[in-house]
């Protein structure tokens, strides 16, 4: 933490808190994609083609067999599913129709692996397919059979169908504890590419990946994979470079805009991380038909952060009151009595709504933009709150600081505003429903903070920051560091009991394209936050995720 001090009048000296935060590691590197070209004729035709073959797998491959459950698992992990979305919701819809009776059939011949994938893709695909099919693999008492363990194939694929559980499902806890235990004591003894696929799966399971960073990841296993298809894996490498030139060219406008507003410069306070922000909205929707609502989202990110480390360190409270009441009226007008850097901040977020009125505008959605405006303001009440509890000296209970930690994680916002730019099928409806604040979004939003706290509570104590749920906990309940963490690890685990719940409920007027961007961005936060601030300190090891997602092509 460093302080400075900055002369504001004769009779004024204001002491400002600055976290000191490194600078980009990506300078203008994406500028030099301005004038990157997409496929090429003959990378076209390749594409349609190796399309077409796969399209064929899908339908020639009998009804509910081996063979088409893991061809829709193998073009799942493989990221090209998106394009054969009606195929893998017909068999899907057709196995899960007649899902208990077809478990009944092969219950005798059908394996561990066989069972937890079918399970898995049913869930993933919103069926709430029975956990009763796990009974066979446990004894009397309800603990899984030991003879399981010789089946590292079938540990890992019931870890991961486990990882899909709801409330209630104590087969799915039971099996969670079960193969995290056993994986972990097999690992040292398994195979090179077996050994990297259980330890990438244990620590980013298949619930929790980004889909292109674990597509990326499973290409290189697949790759090595003997009973590999090189059909799949050939187009699978060819959409993967095809789509990263795509995010090249976004990236490089984004970049572009970042540079033109001059941020970095105006607000040195605050982190340039506008490349990692860009990943962020990747990690929510990597599709083409979704550019616009990428950039839309990418922008609005960058003054949340902004905005995070004004409200968070650098602003006294005199000028976050300021701030607060200016966005309350947002309006030009309303920034007169703000000081000149925020109303740099200020004029630029209101520029950047304006933008996205205008880019909606053809769609006649420009009204839609107003449910992100309202909940910009809530996050921003919840910084100011923050704020005050930092001056005041004021450690929150429990229920109040999860109560503002909602939508200060900023879920609530990004949530609504990744909506905009998904099409006609980002009803009003659908916009008047994500603003009562569903349950869905509540435990993504919860995930978020309590993520977020748990790596980065005890650098903010060393600089003197707000309290985080952390020390909340350990004030109330008068318990130790470890205990407070592994009781801020529950709550993330039945929040996510909560998540897969509501996606499995049928929501009226909701269909599951709009309720994936709230799943997707709580598997980034699990990505961003998993051992370290990845996000602040993003020169550790997210330089090399972002490289091999956004700068490396795979090699064909």
């Amino acid at each position: 933490m460093e302080l400075c001090t900055q002369t504001v009048a004769a009779d004024e000296v204001i002491t400002r808190r600055s976290a000191k935060h490194h600078p980009t590691v990506w300078g203008d590197h994406f500028l030099a994609y301005a004038y990157l070209l997409g496929a090429n004729e003959q990378e076209e035709k390749q594409h349609e083609y190796l399309k077409e073959e796969v399209r064929k797998m899908l339908v020639k491959a009998p009804s509910k067999s081996l063979q088409k459950i893991d061809l829709i698992n193998t073009t799942q992990r493989l990221g090209i599913d998106c394009h054969f979305e009606r195929e893998i919701e017909e068999s899907l819809s057709y196995l899960y129709a007649g899902y208990e009776e077809w478990i009944g059939e092969v219950d005798a011949s059908y394996n561990l692996h066989d069972i937890a994938l079918s399970f898995r893709l049913l869930r993933q695909q919103g069926y709430c397919a029975s956990c009763d099919v796990f009974r066979k693999f446990t004894d009397g008492q309800g603990n899984y059979k030991k003879a399981l363990v010789e089946d590292v194939q079938g540990m890992l694929s019931l870890y991961e169908a486990s990882q899909f559980r709801v409330h209630g499902e104590q087969i799915l806890d039971e099996a969670v504890n079960f193969t995290t235990v056993q994986l972990k004591l097999i690992l040292p003894k398994l195979s090179n590419t077996l050994a990297r696929q259980v330890s990438s799966a244990l620590k980013f399971p298949i619930k929790d990946g980004i889909v292109r960073v674990e597509t990326r990841k499973y290409i290189s296993f697949y790759q090595e994979n003997e009973s590999r298809n090189e059909v799949l894996l050939n187009f699978a490498k060819l959409d993967f470079n095809i789509l990263q030139r795509l995010h090249k060219k976004e990236l490089c406008d984004i970049t572009r805009w970042w540079k033109e507003l001059e941020m970095p410069k105006t607000l040195p306070y605050a982190r340039d991380r506008v490349v990692e922000l860009y990943f962020w909205s990747l990690g929510v929707y990597f599709e083409p038909q979704y550019n616009v609502a990428r950039k839309i989202l990418t922008k609005v990110l960058c003054f949340c952060s902004i905005m995070d480390d004004t409200y968070d360190t650098y602003g006294t409270l005199k000028e976050l009151t300021l701030l607060t009441e200016a966005i309350e009226r947002w309006n030009i007008d309303a920034s007169e009595h703000l000081p000149p850097y925020m109303k740099i901040i200020y004029r630029a977020l209101l520029d950047v709504y304006n933008e996205i009125e205008n880019e909606l505008a053809n769609e006649n959605k420009s009204f839609l933009v107003n449910y992100s405006i309202t909940e910009m303001k809530k996050l921003l009440r919840a910084y100011f709150q923050e704020a005050k509890w930092y001056h005041e000296k004021n450690i929150p209970t429990v229920e109040q600081y999860v109560k503002n930690g909602t939508p200060s994680s900023t879920y609530q916002l990004l949530a609504t505003t990744s909506w905009l730019g998904m099409g006609e099928v980002a009803t009003k409806d659908a916009f008047d429903w994500i603003a009562t604040e569903p349950l869905i979004l509540v435990a993504s939003s919860i995930i978020a903070r309590l993520l977020n706290d748990l790596v980065t509570h005890e650098i903010e104590q060393e600089r003197g920051d707000a309290a985080s749920g952390i020390e909340c906990y350990i004030k109330e309940y008068g318990v130790t560091k470890e205990e407070a963490h592994r009781e801020m690890k529950k709550v993330i685990e039945n929040c996510w009991k909560d998540l897969n719940q509501e996606y499995l409920k049928p929501t009226v007027n909701i269909p599951k394209v709009l309720l994936m961007p709230i799943i997707n961005l709580t598997r980034v936060s699990e990505f961003i936050y998993k051992d370290e601030d990845a996000y602040t300190f993003s020169k550790n090891n997210l330089k090399d995720i972002v490289s091999m997602v956004l700068i490396d092509p795979i090699i064909a």
